[in-house]
């Protein structure tokens, strides 16, 4: 049984002047002996790198899969998530900053101490589905994910990450091995959106997204449209299109902005911005474009092929599923864009 933090990290490299390069995310931090990488969660102890949050739970609930969001994933479970603190981004619009960015500075890191085991039996014991890697950055804690997930797998539990994608090569390929589906926040179509924003790049989100669906992950897609920032139509239009270029069937969140945190200067999306989003969605080929944050918006899901209602919510919750165990259309039969629970398929 693998020990609670710190625990020695994985993919990183020791330098000759005792320095470490972490290639978990796509910053690849060179880490200063006695110094954390940009995540404020991992640590150069004498030329080792050890994580800081394994084991340590700051946050841990049952949700509905419906609101990571994954719309096409098991719909209808319950999914057991969980979090440690930390982040490798710094977005001025982050709605758990406590967690992901304020929490990392404590000393110690808090988090309640939680083995893989203990985790696996908690999500059992409430008839989950799934286990849930969210709320703060699971690329950050990727040790303890893996562990968690290579056990819940065991127990006929899925996997799912939900996250800002900004993985190196390393880290998306073993996610890859291990996880189920993932929702991935596509958070805008420029580099400098990215640099200004949320302290990171565009480019590696992008490869993550091809990287875990051709890995056979189920992968969804959420953006948070923000008035003056990412809601021009060429950024919109760049966005739906690569998502199309990937896959038409990955379902596309477009979520409505709220003032929170540091970015208090742009106005609550309008809904008219969304629904503008979400035709440009549809004109780039997408066939599952939703609407969040605007209640009635995202209720039904309708089978591609003959129109027939295969999913109906209530906010949530899950109403009426018209969709075979075998994952079919009950109406004609077409393969449905998504994957049931125990329906034996990955993405």
């Amino acid at each position: 049984m693998p020990k609670q933090s710190p625990f020695e990290a994985i993919l990183y490299d020791k330098n000759p002047d005792s320095s470490t390069r972490c290639r978990l995310c796509a910053h690849y931090c060179t880490i200063k002996k006695g110094k954390r990488g940009i995540c404020r969660v991992r640590e150069n102890r004498d030329g080792t790198l050890y994580s800081l949050v394994y084991g340590k739970l700051v946050s841990r609930n049952i949700d509905p899969i419906e609101k990571k969001p994954l719309y096409h994933f098991q719909p209808g479970t319950r999914s057991y998530s969980i979090a440690t603190a930390g982040c490798n981004m710094a977005c001025s619009h982050c709605q758990n900053y406590q967690i992901s960015l304020q929490a990392p500075l404590m000393d110690p890191i808090p988090g309640h101490d939680s083995t893989p085991a203990d985790v696996v039996q908690d999500a059992l014991r409430a008839g989950c589905a799934s286990i849930s890697y969210t709320y703060t950055e699971p690329t950050v804690f990727m040790e303890y994910a893996r562990d968690c997930a290579l056990q819940a797998t065991i127990e006929g539990l899925s996997n799912v990450f939900v996250t800002n994608g900004y993985m190196s090569e390393e880290s998306a390929a073993l996610a890859g091995d291990f996880l189920d589906a993932a929702n991935v926040d596509l958070k805008g179509a420029t580099e400098e959106h990215y640099r200004k924003v949320c302290g990171a790049g565009l480019q590696p989100v992008l490869d993550t997204i091809r990287t875990l669906h051709k890995a056979g992950v189920w992968i969804e897609v959420t953006t948070l449209v923000i008035p003056g920032y990412n809601d021009d139509s060429a950024s919109l239009e760049f966005m739906a299109s690569f998502i199309a270029s990937v896959d038409p069937g990955i379902p596309w969140h477009l979520s409505r902005f709220f003032p929170t945190y540091k970015l208090q200067d742009a106005p609550p999306t309008p809904v008219e911005t969304l629904e503008k989003a979400g035709r440009i969605g549809e004109e780039a080929g997408l066939k599952y474009v939703y609407l969040g944050n605007v209640p009635g918006r995202s209720d039904e899901t309708k089978c591609f092929s003959c129109g027939c209602v295969l999913i109906r919510r209530a906010g949530f919750g899950v109403k009426e599923l018209n969709i075979t165990k075998a994952g079919n259309c009950n109406s004609c039969g077409e393969p449905f864009d998504g994957v049931m629970k125990n329906s034996g398929r990955r993405a």
